[in-house]
């Protein structure tokens, strides 16, 4: 019965060492072992590995690209424009036992990351315009970051795959001021058009009003014309009456006269003359046949 139990015992005692000793490292990570917190061998391949029970643990690391989402940050641009960058970037664990050594563990790989792409990007951003950063030269400044943050993350035993720019913005005061330019422009336009428009259309008034009086001199001539022409041919015509019967003519006007006279007897015009005058001749003459007239 003893024995059974010291079997038993044995085998789990084995069970659990052997446990201890085997670990299993998948195609997705990589490993190192380490004796009393200093490593001792890397593992990088897929498989089943043995390490010393209770002396020696495992630290596993990813083979796979990891990202890092570094914090966003002002940049002041060669031309003094300032822009709120927000970027990001992948990089992998290319060395182990360096990357042990040097951040231990990938949430500390992440900050130093950050850190050291922020300084990048304010570097290489700081001697660049924005018509640099929004041109095709982007392409060749980003190249230039990852470049240099890559020398940097070679010392972690860390290769980086990309770095990018996930948005660039104006600061929310620079938004305001560029707001503010934006609309006083437009208002300046504006006011630009509504002054070309009125000078425009003083010109067309103008040219209008001189138009209108060219035709209005031009209609008062030809009017003046045509009466000047109207009273020749008038005068030409009393005048070949009064050749024809200067009696008849004499008449014809001293009638009209008397008529414009009778005509205006309700004005308040007072007329005072001679009944031997000329001008009563005709009424005198009248006046004169009257009884020979009445006796017939």
């Amino acid at each position: 019965m003893n024995w059974v139990i010291t079997s038993i015992c044995i085998l789990v005692g084995m069970g659990v060492i052997l446990s201890q000793s085997l670990f299993v490292v998948n195609e997705t990570e990589q490993a190192l072992v380490v004796l009393f917190g200093e490593p001792v061998r890397e593992i990088r391949k897929p498989g089943i590995n043995f390490k010393i029970p209770l002396a020696e643990n495992t630290t596993y690391y990813e083979r796979r690209a990891l990202d890092v989402d570094p914090p966003r940050q002002q940049v002041i641009l060669a031309d003094q424009k300032r822009l709120d960058v927000d970027s990001y970037a992948r990089y992998k664990i290319i060395d182990p036992l360096q990357f042990f050594r040097a951040v231990r563990a990938e949430s500390e790989a992440a900050s130093r990351l950050s850190i050291i792409i922020n300084s990048s990007l304010r570097r290489v951003l700081g001697n660049q315009t924005l018509a640099d950063v929004l041109s095709k030269k982007r392409a060749r400044i980003m190249t230039n970051i990852k470049t240099e943050v890559n020398d940097s993350a070679q010392r972690f035993g860390m290769e980086i795959i990309e770095v990018r720019i996930r948005r660039a913005d104006y600061p929310d005061a620079t938004k305001q001021n560029i707001f503010d330019r934006m609309t006083s422009e437009r208002e300046r336009e504006a006011r630009e058009f509504r002054a070309q428009g009125s000078e425009q259309a003083q010109k067309i008034r103008a040219d209008a009003d001189k138009q209108r009086t060219v035709i209005v001199a031009e209609s008062q001539k030809n009017a003046e014309i045509l009466r000047g022409q109207g009273d020749g041919q008038a005068i030409k015509v009393y005048t070949d009456a009064f050749s024809r019967d200067p009696a008849f003519f004499d008449f014809y006007w001293s009638m009209q006269a008397y008529k414009k006279m009778v005509n205006h007897g309700n004005s308040d015009t007072t007329m005072v003359l001679s009944l031997n005058s000329a001008f009563f001749k005709y009424f005198n003459s009248i006046a004169s046949n009257k009884p020979s007239m009445d006796a017939q």
